[in-house]
């Protein structure tokens, strides 16, 4: 009864998480939520009886990969963490149409495995989830999707290096001149101050006979 209660709680975090993290309109904000999402899921692993996934859950993507999110997002909305808003007509459509599908499409899924009356899975093999079986399979039989994803992820970080060092336009010479005005006055100011008080020293050397 307490693992059915766990479940419960944990997968309805993991879906209002995961839920306000796509309709959230501050990245920080969605960033935040989603560490609610992956700490979720993590206890859903655990729960399941993967210690290790469990673990590697929470110190991988909690605690790397969305890290990383964060530093993406600070470096290219430096200033106030949320860049230009760009409306497209059709995004609510197409959203919706997406939505409806995966729906529909969960719903089938669904409905034929209850028809098909598969019985109850049994406890999970010995080994199931200990760093050995995860290391055996992710690198002898998903080695090459692994190694995809960390290029992808290296790209990436690149590509948003790249596009935080962009270039302020130029201003016209009109602006230019505009902002050295104050530079000059200061420099004449400093120039006629040095001026006046060599002048001041000069009539005090002078001694009359």
């Amino acid at each position: 009864m307490g693992e059915w209660i766990a479940f419960v709680g944990l997968s309805v975090a993991a879906l209002g998480s995961g839920l306000a993290m796509v309709l959230g309109r501050q990245p920080v904000h969605c960033a935040v939520v989603f560490l609610v999402t992956l700490l979720s899921l993590a206890g859903l692993f655990l729960l399941l009886g993967a210690e290790f996934i469990g673990i590697l859950q929470i110190v991988i993507y909690a605690g790397a990969i969305l890290v990383l999110f964060l530093f993406v997002i600070m470096l290219l909305h430096a200033h106030s963490g949320e860049g230009p808003r760009v409306k497209l007509r059709a995004q609510p459509v197409l959203a919706g149409l997406l939505a409806l599908g995966l729906l529909l499409g969960l719903g089938t899924a669904l409905l034929s495995a209850a028809s098909l009356g598969r019985p109850q899975p049994g406890p999970p093999p010995e080994g199931f989830g200990t760093a050995k079986a995860v290391g055996t399979t992710l690198f002898a039989r998903f080695l090459l999707p692994f190694e995809v994803t960390s290029v992808l992820l290296l790209l990436g970080v690149i590509g948003a290096v790249v596009l935080g060092k962009r270039e302020a336009p130029e201003k016209p010479p009109r602006e230019r001149g505009r902002e050295r005005e104050p530079e000059r006055a200061a420099v004449t100011a400093r120039t006629e101050a040095k001026a006046h008080a060599k002048g001041k020293k000069g009539k005090k050397e002078v001694v009359p006979r």
